[in-house]
């Protein structure tokens, strides 16, 4: 019977070259996410020696950045966004909107179309969360003011950007078709959208407060003593 060792080898080599590149960045001075990335960028198709499973290695991506999120969910509330709101918000939309007519002006230049000039300038206006957290936490400036300012108004561009990526498509069949049922497709992708987070937002004050606590507080209790 043959033997699939894609996975392992994937997570196997991936995570020793992390821990030695994260190492490495860490004797130098510098953040270990450098180290990350340059073990991410070794095991890639367009550097010689081993390459991870194409298939896989997104994915496995992909969990990462989840957990990486689990961890700034870890250390910032709804409450501490509200907490930076006058400062979080505006910054952010005043941010997302130069960055992108900046780039629509690049991309005029360059001779782009209006819709990659929009994209282009989303791009620039996106900024890590993931990375800003860990660098605080590095400095011990995770919970000072600042921070709290400095990662509420990355997670307030990040909400925007969820919803920037949702209209897009939408966006850009408007531009190709002018008619109002393109119009009437952009309002109802924004009202689907809209639902859905106002769902989402729902389920996790009721079953993320509620049901999970319970359902933990049983599992506590199997626990012989």
């Amino acid at each position: 019977m043959p033997h699939e060792t894609a996975l392992i080898s994937t997570i196997a080599v991936c995570l020793a070259l992390a821990f030695g590149g994260g190492y490495a960045a860490f004797r130098l001075h510098l953040p270990p996410l450098v180290g990350y990335l340059l073990a991410g960028i070794v095991v890639g198709p367009f550097t010689p020696g081993f390459v991870a499973d194409t298939k896989l290695a997104p994915e496995l991506a992909e969990i990462g950045v989840i957990l990486l999120m689990f961890g700034v969910g870890m250390h910032f509330s709804v409450r501490d966004l509200l907490a930076v709101r006058a400062v979080a918000i505006p910054g952010a939309v005043a941010q997302i909107v130069v960055a992108t007519v900046l780039g629509l002006g690049l991309a005029h230049l360059w001779g782009w179309s209006l819709g990659g000039g929009v994209v282009f300038g989303l791009a620039l206006s996106v900024a890590s969360t993931v990375v800003l957290m860990k660098a605080l936490e590095s400095r011990g400036g995770a919970e000072s003011t600042e921070g709290r300012i400095a990662v509420g108004w990355l997670i307030a561009e990040d909400l925007l950007m969820v919803l920037a990526l949702v209209l897009l498509p939408v966006l850009s069949g408007s531009a190709a078709d002018a008619s109002g049922t393109a119009a009437s497709g952009l309002l109802a992708t924004v009202g689907v959208t809209l639902g859905k987070l106002a769902v989402f937002v729902a389920a996790m004050f009721i079953i993320g407060a509620r049901l999970f606590p319970w359902i933990l507080r049983r599992v506590i209790r199997t626990v012989p003593r």
